[in-house]
C-alpha cells in the first residue's frame, strides 16, 4: 500500500515558483498552515512533510501547533542532527507522540549549503557531518528503548540515556542524500531512504544499490521519492500550467539558479540540477520522461522535478515508480492549498481504484446538498 504525503510550506507559498512581492505570496501563517493541515487530513493524506532551515519556521513548533485541528494526519518533522543533543531529540520525538497519539514521523537532515550551516555554526565538512548522523541516530534510538542506554563514540558520550516512557509507535527514520557517507549512513541506520525525483533510469540504479548496501547490514529498506504535481483532468489543461510557470521565469533568474547549482555542494543537487539545466526551457527538452517535467528546477532547488498531466497519466507514473521500489510519495505544488486538491481528488481516487491507496474515511463527511 503506497503512503501517500503532501508538503506543509511553513517558508511561504506562492502560485509562482519564485514568488515576488505581489499578491500571490501567502505568509506561512497558522491560519493558512491549519488550512492546508486540515484539508490533507480531510482529503486522506498520510502525512505532511515539513522543511528545516533559516527560511522557515520552526518544524516541531509549527506542526505541534496543528496536532489538535487534525484527527489522522501524520506530521514528518525535518531537523539537524546537529543542532540538538541526540537524548533531547528523543524526548521531545516520545513527548510528540504521546501528545498526538502517535502522529509523527523523524526526517533527520544533513546535508545542507555552507552558509545555510555556517548561520547554525555547523562548520564541520560532509563526512565528519554524515559520520555524527549515525552516532547520533544510535543514540537516539537507545535512548527509545526500554532499558537506559549508554554511549561512548566519537561525537557523544551518554549514560542512561533515555525518555519518561517508551514512544508508541517508534517514529519510523526518514532520511536522504546522495553521496556515499549519506547512501552507507542510510543503509545501516534509517528505515525509509528518501530520493528526490530523478527518471526511472536514474533513480533505479540506486534503489538497487541502497538494496544492497542495506542487505550487506542485515537490513532492509523502504524507498521515498519527492515530486511535485500538476495533475488536471486533461494532459492540455496540465500543461497549459506548466507553460505558464515557465513563461513567468526570467532569463536573470534562471541564469542565477544555473550559476549557483554550479557551486552546490550536494550530489543530490547536482543531480536534479542537471536535468534541467541543458540550455533549453522547451517543453520536450524539460520532459526527462513521460509526465515527468524538470521544468521548476530551473529556478528552485531541492526538489526540481514535477508528474505533470492528467490525473490518469499522474496515476500511471506514480504505479511505475512504485514498480521501481518506492511506496512513500512526498508530494507538493504551487500554490500548495490548491494542488492538495487537484492532486487528492482527481489522483488518490484512481489509486485507491488500483489497491494502491487506503480507502478514504468518510463516516464524518456530509452528503452536498442540492435543490433537486
Amino acid at each position: 500500500m503506497l503512503e501517500i504525503d503532501w508538503f506543509l510550506p511553513t517558508g511561504g507559498d506562492s502560485r509562482d515558483v519564485l514568488p515576488g512581492a505581489g499578491a500571490h505570496h501567502r505568509s506561512p501563517s497558522h491560519a493558512y498552515l491549519a488550512q492546508l493541515a486540515t484539508a490533507c487530513d480531510e482529503l486522506g493524506y498520510h502525512a505532511v512533510l515539513t522543511p528545516c532551515g533559516t527560511g522557515c519556521e520552526d518544524a516541531w513548533l509549527a506542526t505541534a501547533s496543528l496536532i489538535p485541528l487534525t484527527r489522522r494526519l501524520k506530521f514528518l518533522v525535518a531537523f539537524r542532527p546537529a543542532l540538538l543533543t541526540p537524548t533531547l531529540a528523543a524526548q521531545m520525538a516520545s513527548t510528540y507522540q504521546r501528545l498526538s497519539g502517535g502522529r509523527l514521523l523523524v526526517n533527520i537532515v544533513t546535508g545542507a549549503e555552507p552558509a545555510e550551516l555556517a548561520r547554525f555554526g555547523v562548520w564541520e565538512d560532509k563526512d565528519t557531518r554524515y559520520q555524527r548522523t549515525a552516532e547520533f541516530i544510535q543514540v537516539m534510538k537507545g535512548a527509545w528503548s526500554a532499558e537506559p542506554f549508554d554511549h561512548e563514540g566519537t561525537f557523544f558520550r551518554v549514560q542512561g540515556a533515555s525518555t519518561r516512557e517508551v514512544p508508541d509507535p517508534v517514529p519510523p527514520i526518514y532520511f536522504g542524500g546522495a553521496s556515499a557517507a549519506a547512501e552507507q549512513v542510510a543503509a545501516e541506520h534509517v528505515e525509509v531512504y528518501l530520493a528526490w525525483g530523478e527518471p526511472p533510469a536514474m533513480v533505479a540504479e540506486r534503489v538497487a544499490r541502497m538494496r544492497a548496501r542495506a542487505a550487506a547490514a542485515g537490513r532492509q529498506l523502504r524507498f521515498g521519492i519527492r515530486f511535485h504535481t500538476i495533475t488536471r483532468p486533461t494532459d492540455a489543461e496540465a500543461w497549459a500550467v506548466a507553460d505558464a510557470m515557465v513563461a513567468g521565469m526570467t532569463p536573470e533568474a534562471i541564469a542565477a539558479a544555473g550559476a549557483d547549482f554550479a557551486t552546490t555542494r550536494s550530489e543530490g543537487q547536482r543531480r536534479m540540477a542537471s536535468l534541467a539545466h541543458g540550455g533549453s526551457v522547451a517543453r520536450d527538452a524539460l520532459e526527462v520522461h513521460p509526465n515527468v517535467w524538470a521544468g521548476i528546477g530551473l529556478v528552485r532547488g531541492g526538489a526540481g522535478t514535477a508528474l505533470v498531466g492528467c490525473h490518469e497519466a499522474v496515476a500511471d507514473r506514480i504505479a511505475e515508480y512504485h514498480a521501481l521500489g518506492f511506496d512513500a510519495f512526498i508530494l507538493s505544488g504551487y500554490p500548495h492549498l490548491e494542488e492538495a486538491y487537484w492532486f487528492g481528488e482527481g489522483v488518490l481516487p484512481l489509486l485507491r481504484e488500483r489497491g494502491l491507496a487506503p480507502p478514504l474515511e468518510r463516516s464524518t463527511r456530509a452528503q452536498v446538498f442540492s435543490f433537486r
